[in-house]
């Protein structure tokens, strides 16, 4: 298929399963790298060895969280014949640049580095739709992922195979060990940026909580990780279950907020909708502007799918509603922006719909005005813990 994103497969244990894909995706590491070394240069002067060896700080927080998980990464450095430290910077890259510690180490690192600019979250838009949002009865779950064009070519679609922990599908960039997804206990995970300074206190990185929710076989377990675990960072995690349930949750380090559907449907963007936080509320303003027109714009295309009589139909509404360009290039669907350095170039990266009542995986790679979706060779409920 053209534009289509590369499927990975991997099982056995945590450090077979990296190494596995460490070595199915070497290439896409390297590009990788050579990108965020020249991003985090661009923003802070910082070199790649500077980021890297102050990734260290999650070495002792992830293995006393998920130790399975930093054997992991470090299966996946050894199949890519990099360096662990450098696996976990790619899995911490949204810490590192939205960390205010790694802004002081002008002074300890001297002149060649700077304060970095504030850079906004990832911009993503997420949708959870069943009951009377679904007119043909099924529980849809998705998201446009938008994020750094550079690493476009990073992205893949990896299934991992951990019994008796539930089979998971996801789309991560490569060397990442979770992102979104969905898993074969009928659970979907989408995910956004929000942004906002807390403390300095070391917390988790994101792609350690979300492949730890995924890796949940019901969905308060699922909920239960997202709200015992202190993240270094805030993020938004949009939960769905294949029984038609969803609900929204606005994780920070300062706490989290909660939002429910409004008939069988929730949308949320990368600005606090459940309600700012009271440690940013004194000057909180969206970092990422667009989301304020990306979340009414998707419900309201997603609201057509009251009408749909079949899942062929459901999905055609479902793009067509991620394909909305008000706002263009910004828009739900983004495009690259040429006004802005090539380094901070953004698009949609992937929009991917999933169908949690079949098992069904949909995603383009690239924007999805202009791509198809491309059908997945798995079926989420073929692993542990699928539905009856």
């Amino acid at each position: 298929m053209k534009h289509a994103l590369p499927v990975i497969e991997v099982s056995g244990t945590p450090i077979e399963r990296g190494r596995q894909y460490g070595a199915a995706v070497a290439p896409q590491i390297g590009t990788a790298l050579a990108y965020y070394a020249e991003a985090f240069g661009s923003s802070s002067g910082l070199t790649w060895r500077q980021v890297s060896s102050r990734a260290a700080r999650w070495l002792e927080p992830v293995r006393d969280y998920a130790p399975h998980l930093l054997e992991e990464m470090q299966g996946i450095a050894d199949g890519a014949g990099v360096g662990l430290l450098d696996v976990l910077a790619l899995n911490a890259r949204g810490e590192v640049i939205y960390d205010d510690s790694f802004a002081r180490m002008r002074d300890q690192d001297g002149p060649g580095a700077r304060v970095p600019e504030e850079e906004p979250p990832d911009g993503c838009t997420s949708f959870a739709a069943y009951g009377p949002a679904s007119g043909d009865g099924h529980v849809w779950a998705g998201q446009n992922w938008d994020w750094r064009a550079g690493v476009a070519d990073t992205v893949v679609m990896i299934r991992v195979v951990q019994p008796p922990k539930p089979t998971v599908v996801m789309q991560v960039e490569a060397g990442q060990i979770g992102r979104q997804g969905a898993n074969s206990a009928g659970i979907a995970l989408n995910a956004n940026g929000l942004g906002g300074r807390f403390d300095d206190t070391v917390g988790i990185p994101q792609t350690v909580i979300r492949r730890s929710v995924l890796d949940r076989s019901t969905i308060t377990d699922a909920l239960d990780e997202l709200c015992r675990t202190r993240a270094h960072i805030a993020s938004n995690a949009l939960l769905t279950c294949r029984e038609g349930f969803a609900i929204d949750l606005e994780t920070t380090p300062a706490g989290h907020g909660w939002m429910y559907p409004t008939d069988g449907l929730l949308v949320h963007g990368n600005h606090y909708q459940a309600g700012v936080p009271a440690a940013l509320a004194a000057d909180y303003r969206p970092m990422a502007a667009d989301s304020l027109v990306r979340v009414p714009r998707a419900e309201e295309g997603l609201r057509l799918l009251r009408g749909s009589t079949g899942a062929d139909e459901s999905r055609v509404l479902i793009k067509q509603a991620m394909s909305d360009h008000l706002g263009h290039p910004e828009s739900l669907c983004t495009h690259i922006d040429p006004r802005r350095p090539q380094v901070k170039q953004w698009q949609t990266l992937v929009s991917s719909c999933v169908d949690l009542t079949t098992g069904d995986y949909h995603v383009t790679a690239g924007t999805p005005c202009d791509r198809e979706y491309q059908h997945l060779p798995w079926n989420l409920y073929d692993g542990p813990h699928a539905p009856n």
